[in-house]
């Protein structure tokens, strides 16, 4: 008979950036065989499964006895250690071997021993204890479990409390105590106002909120959605003279400190109104919605004041104030990383509006917005670059110098901007590189891979020409080389034996990789260009096996037929270029290799047809190494 389960571990709210990866480590807990389906809120954590079995099967264990060569007596006390008879002994190879038949046992049984371990062994950026030093740890305090097999409880205990199968509802709409069975769990909680399917919650969010004429946002959305159980969007107003500051520092306001969305106006700027996401059913009588736009009034009027006593001293005049703000310790003040950054700017050929950009871009980091709205630095900057009459070219560079904040973000842009925004992140890989400061596994605290899928990222959008090789070297060099790979596999798609392939062929630009990816991809499809893979594959081989590399390709040497044709066709294609028409190379090939004995009897002969192979192989090896793309039937032999 198999049975159904259900896990639910019930505690104080969690963050809810947290969440997402404690389900994924969920999903990965031993059910015996059985697929975890996992859920969550703030308040709870989910794991369901069906068909466990009632009890495991019987099993048979080999257990290796002593030598046989150790004579009868220590076969008695190996038995008799085992609890059988020496008769039940068996030979295998030089040593006794026992056949002991392991009786299943019921699951219920063994869940209650691992699942204590799996709840605490969850991974989280940080734990706390909720008894006493001497409890268990955990992200938020255990306040109740449910741990159901069909219908009978598996019996744990953590931190003092113990499993049953009763539930908690929403914290105010909802009842504290709530029975349920693994059938009826999920529809009792819908009756107390908690939706658990996350996808359920995040439709409703976007769906009401929508309607009421929110600018939707996908990583609010994703925060509201673990931060409420039963959200409810209700629409809030406030007064249109804020409308007078920038939209990006009231969009920050509202969107990252208060979780409301935006709401556009008719003419596509900002309305004087928001779109807020409670976690309750509604609002009859307005109190929550005049709270929220308490808050924002009180929020706004902080902005507004600190915009108007940063305007009291220009950006310009801050440049020396850096000085006084650590950008780390061993690397010195932000006014030290600005010079080297102007510097850098200057040797990447930035002109005057990029220098004036670098020099100006971190004076922000002095001002009363950016130390109380931190998320606002550099655009910040650019705002009060552009309302100090500072150009375009400089202002929008400035603005822009953090991009991209991540890989689906946009590049700067402008030239200027790109500049700017390279040089920074260089700057910052080039020095933490200098004294270690080297990611390892999760650590990452200047957010140098950010830093560094941003250089990649610029480089490649913005189809720079600067050599990766002489924008680093060592370490970082490597580091940034591992981003390329990840950017043009994960970000644009690329097969990995593709972008394996190229990059073992030469680094230059990565515009030329670009290209030459581009190349690779086209012509893959082809049905020629895998069998050829596979021949330039064995042409390395032989050439391997010949211990040869290059030599001088004497054409009167060539016999007529397949081996001068092929020379002429390779030839005429090597001059002409494009990747696409390589793979017209194939029958020429197959031709040579069919009709053509590459290891000749006349040393003279044999060399020179290695170097044909050789040279033709170089020849295109400068677009991809054709060893690395992965074929279905690879030719290795000669």
């Amino acid at each position: 008979m198999s049975l159904d389960f259900l896990l639910e571990i019930g505690t104080e709210e969690i963050p809810d950036w947290m969440i997402p990866a404690a389900l994924t480590q969920l999903t990965k807990v031993d059910l015996l065989g059985a697929t975890p389906r996992v859920d969550a809120t703030p308040r709870r954590l989910v794991v369901r499964a069906e068909g466990l079995p009632e009890r495991t099967p019987d099993s048979e264990q080999i257990v290796k006895g002593p030598p046989i060569s150790a004579g009868d007596k220590a076969a008695e006390g190996f038995a008799k250690k085992q609890g059988a008879d020496a008769s039940a002994l068996r030979k295998s190879g030089n040593y006794y071997e026992l056949v002991k038949r392991v009786s299943g046992r019921p699951v219920r049984d063994i869940l209650a021993e691992t699942l204590p371990g799996a709840i605490l062994g969850l991974q989280w950026p940080k734990t706390m204890y909720w008894t006493d030093r001497s409890g268990p740890r955990f992200i938020r305090p255990i306040r109740w479990l449910v741990a159901l097999l069909g219908d009978q409880v598996i019996p744990i205990e953590i931190g003092g409390v113990r499993s049953g199968s009763v539930t908690r509802g929403h914290r105010i709409l909802g009842a504290d105590s709530i029975p349920v069975t693994v059938v009826t769990y999920e529809r009792e909680l819908r009756k107390n106002a908690v939706i658990l399917a996350a996808h359920e919650r995040r439709h409703k969010i976007e769906k009401e909120a929508a309607a009421l004429g929110a600018k939707l946002d996908r990583d609010l959305v994703e925060t509201l959605t673990y931060i409420t159980e039963f959200p409810t969007a209700i629409k809030g107003d406030f007064d249109p003279a804020y409308l007078e500051l920038p939209a990006e520092v009231l969009s920050m306001v509202m969107r990252h400190h208060q979780k409301y969305f935006t709401v556009e106006g008719p003419r596509g700027g900002l309305a004087p109104n928001f779109v807020a996401v409670m976690n309750t059913s509604g609002d009859p009588e307005g109190l929550v919605k005049h709270g929220n736009e308490r808050v924002l009034k009180a929020r706004f009027n902080d902005a507004r004041f600190f915009w108007n006593v940063d305007q009291q001293k220009k950006l310009a005049d801050r440049v020396d104030d850096l000085a006084h703000v650590t950008f780390q310790a061993k690397l010195g003040s932000y006014k030290e990383k600005t010079d080297r950054v102007v510097a850098l700017v200057k040797e990447l050929g930035g002109d005057a509006n990029a220098q004036r950009a670098a020099l100006l871009s971190k004076c922000d980091l002095t001002t009363e917005m950016v130390k109380e709205f931190t998320d606002l630095q550099g655009v910040v900057g650019g705002l009060y670059a552009r309302a100090q009459g500072e150009p375009e070219p400089v202002w929008r560079a400035i603005y822009e110098h953090y991009k991209p904040l991540s890989m689906e973000d946009s590049i700067p842009s402008t030239p200027e901007s790109q500049i700017v925004a390279l040089a920074d992140k260089l700057d910052t890989l080039r020095s933490c590189f200098s004294i270690g400061l080297i990611p390892t596994g999760s650590k990452d605290p200047f957010a140098l891979r950010r830093a560094a899928q941003g250089v990649v990222k610029i480089l490649v959008e913005a189809a720079l020409e600067y050599r990766l090789d002489a924008l680093a070297q060592g370490e970082l060099y490597a580091f940034l080389l591992e981003r390329v790979q990840y950017y043009f596999r994960e970000v644009r798609g690329f097969k990995y034996d593709e972008v394996n392939a190229v990059l073992k062929a030469g680094v230059s630009t990565l515009k030329d990789v670009e290209d030459r990816l581009n190349h690779v991809a086209r012509v893959r499809p082809t049905p020629d260009f895998e069998p050829l893979a596979a021949s330039f594959k064995r042409i390395n081989n032989i050439l391997k096996q010949a211990d040869f590399t290059h030599g001088v390709v004497y054409a009167g040497m060539l016999e007529d037929g397949p081996e001068k044709e092929l020379y002429q066709a390779y030839s005429r294609l090597a001059a002409f270029g494009p990747l696409e028409e390589v793979a017209e190379l194939r029958p020429y090939v197959d031709r040579f290799f069919d009709k053509v004995m590459v290891n000749a009897p006349d040393p003279k002969i044999r060399e020179n047809r290695l170097s044909m192979l050789s040279d033709m192989l170089r020849k295109f090896s400068s677009i991809a190494d054709f060893s690395e793309i992965v074929t279905s039937g690879d030719q290795t032999k000669s």
